[in-house]
């Protein structure tokens, strides 16, 4: 490796090397022979430090966190550098130059709780196990995830990245059906769809094992989803997380006319803990974020929809099935709550909503 071909970037407020080739901010990049980094995910970093500061601040052992698939370290390194608390990092990577920046970036960053792995991460996760692991692909997330559920602890927390959101969304049905074993969704609420049956696939695989899952947070954003799930040992919790686990028709997503489908299996239970978003909240008022106005932004929406039923109405869509000009969204917000309908937002669509309200008194606010 070439001095040259690497650069010096600030996240947080860490500093550590990483690959010169990646210029743009937005996109989920391109992967090359250099250790990988894509500056847009550094909300998506952002957030695992305030998730990981959460974690730590509602235990009181000291605790394991593993970045599995680290490339430059940087995520590592940021949460050695910018929790707080008793804890160590391990950081791996099985590819040799990834190990080799991790190594010069450990000399660089000089803290006593962090450690590099060199070693292929189902490997990995078969010797040890962790409190907290982040598994952050590039594409799915899939082949990683029986070895994490074997490997992670009693209320441990599995994070996991996932941008082959082209699958999940429905654009590939088959290589959904190969990949996630289910049927996709393509419609005006594919976001939606994609992010439950991600997380439909955590639910059964933690379930092989007799373990529950309990979602924290997870969205949808740019280019990529994102799952922070606390993971329970025990037959109960599995048969709980089970029961949100099914296969859904179609006409339940969307009041499209198309033919009706059965789509999933998928999670059809809660995306967000709304009590840990408001802790999460408190959180990031602590930290030095460069995306910090984001976060808030996303994490206001989230917590308000955090209790909403699942699946959302589209604007956009319900003006084109009823051939009729969409309300203002303020105006679709006061009717139904003038009725006594809930109503709330959605980060996963600027135009789509979330309410109680069933099919006719939506129709009527497009008459």
């Amino acid at each position: 490796m070439k001095k040259t071909d690497f650069k010096t970037v600030k996240e947080g407020n860490t500093s550590v090397l990483v690959s010169n080739k990646k210029e743009t901010i937005k996109g989920p990049g391109k992967k090359e022979g250099l250790p990988f980094y894509n500056p847009s995910m550094e909300l998506n970093r952002d957030l695992s430090v305030v998730v990981c500061q959460w974690l730590i601040n509602n235990n009181k052992r000291p605790l394991k966190i593993l970045d599995g698939l680290a490339a430059s370290g940087i995520r590592g390194f940021r949460l050695a550098n910018e929790v707080d608390g008793d804890f160590e990092v391990t950081i791996n990577d099985w590819n040799k130059d990834s190990y080799s920046l991790i190594r010069e970036n450990l000399k660089k960053i000089n803290k006593k709780n962090v450690f590099a792995e060199n070693k292929n991460l189902n490997i990995l996760l078969s010797e040890k196990k962790y409190d907290y692991i982040d598994i952050d692909p590039f594409g799915s997330p899939v082949d990683f995830v029986d070895s994490a559920m074997r490997s992670i602890k009693h209320n441990g927390i599995i994070a996991a990245t996932a941008t082959d959101t082209a699958t999940l969304c429905g654009v590939y049905p088959k290589v959904c059906k190969r990949r996630y074993g289910v049927k996709p969704f393509h419609s005006s609420v594919m976001h939606e769809t994609g992010l439950r049956i991600l997380l439909g696939f955590f639910c059964r695989e933690a379930a092989k094992f007799d373990k529950g899952i309990k979602p924290v947070i997870c969205y949808s954003t740019d280019h990529y989803f994102r799952l922070y799930l606390r993971v329970k040992n025990g037959i109960g919790h599995a048969n709980e997380s089970m029961k949100n686990y099914s296969t859904i028709k179609s006409n339940k997503l969307t009041l499209s006319d198309e033919k009706v489908v059965d789509v999933g299996p998928l999670w059809s239970g809660k995306l967000q803990n709304k009590i840990a978003i408001s802790e999460l909240i408190n959180i990031l008022f602590e930290k030095q974020l460069k995306t910090k106005n984001s976060l808030w932004k996303m994490l206001d929406i989230i917590e308000e929809e955090a209790d909403s039923s699942a699946f959302y109405y589209n604007s956009d869509e319900l003006s084109s099935i009823f051939k009729k000009s969409p309300p203002k969204m303020k105006t679709i917000f006061e009717e139904l709550k003038n009725k006594g309908f809930e109503v709330t937002r959605t980060h996963f669509s600027p135009t789509g909503f979330k309410t109680d309200a069933g099919v006719k008194e939506i129709e009527k606010m497009f008459k």
